[in-house]
């Protein structure tokens, strides 16, 4: 495939916080997959190497950030937090922060029937797009977001979420 461009490499930083969590490594390259696979998909501008920090916490923790930055006295799936301010033209290379918790996730999965590696990966998915500016406040803004991550999840090969949303 001529002129095929190859998508940059991305710094991956994994901190697991609280919780019971798989060990760090197997989380990283999960993390790296689904941030390879969005950059690609959404092909944001970038100044330097992309990097991100994914921190894997529970509810109690991340209930606190929801509630400090959000003005949400619940714990919530995952939270973004963009390194680069939004009225920027370029992303990076600090992308900024993906915080995720364990049971709300699980509790998720197995309510949505789907398997654990799968809704994570889309709630990463889901947190590294909003890094890059998408939101899902807006109707229009959803439609937009919400279909670029079915087409990233599909080139991870994991079913389009929405389905029957």
């Amino acid at each position: 495939m001529s002129g095929a461009t190859t998508a940059p490499e991305i710094a991956v930083d994994v901190l697991v916080e609280a919780g019971a969590w798989p060990k760090p490594a197997p989380l990283k390259r999960l993390v790296r997959r689904a941030a390879l696979a969005s950059l690609a998909a959404a092909r944001p501008p970038l100044s330097g190497a992309p990097e991100l920090s994914a921190v894997f916490t529970d509810d109690a923790h991340i209930g606190i950030l929801n509630r400090q930055f959000r003005g949400k006295d619940s714990p919530t799936n995952v939270l973004s937090f963009p390194g680069t301010p939004a009225e920027s033209d370029r992303f990076g290379p600090m992308l900024g922060d993906i915080v995720l918790a364990l049971e709300t996730i699980e509790k998720e999965a197995e309510r949505q029937n789907l398997t654990f590696d799968a809704h994570l990966t889309h709630l990463i998915v889901h947190g590294f797009l909003h890094l890059l500016g998408y939101d899902h406040i807006e109707e229009a803004g959803a439609a937009v977001m919400e279909g670029l991550e079915t087409a990233v999840l599909a080139t991870l090969r994991i079913a389009d979420p929405y389905a029957d949303a």
